[in-house]
């Protein structure tokens, strides 16, 4: 969380007037999802507490792999206009999606 306030901030301060709208939109983008998978990571902090044998360390790994994946991407192709990175971010996507299963299944046994 700390992460993403920061680099929020900068897109907001820093970078508002070096990104054209679009790519600044993808930074911000990058930052929202980072935010919410960060939270997620506090619910899979709960589950595994709750039961330390679930596949709850499964899923915080999928959350943080999307994380780096999914937001990495969007970072780096809205800073250097490189867009092939575009062709990654799905790969955290999906990453995001295998964590919220595997944090359902893990909180529902």
């Amino acid at each position: 969380m700390l992460v993403a306030v920061a680099l929020g901030a900068f897109g907001a301060h820093g970078l508002k007037s070096r990104l054209s709208p679009e790519m600044l939109a993808i930074f911000e983008t990058g930052v929202r999802y980072q935010v919410y998978h960060a939270l997620g990571l506090f619910a899979v902090a709960w589950v595994a507490d709750k039961n330390p044998e679930s596949l709850a360390n499964a899923a915080g790994w999928a959350l943080v792999i999307g994380i780096a994946v999914f937001s990495g991407s969007l970072y780096v192709l809205s800073i250097t206009g490189i867009r092939w990175l575009g062709a990654i971010t799905p790969i955290g996507g999906l990453a995001f999606l295998i964590g919220w299963v595997l944090l359902f299944v893990a909180a529902s046994r």
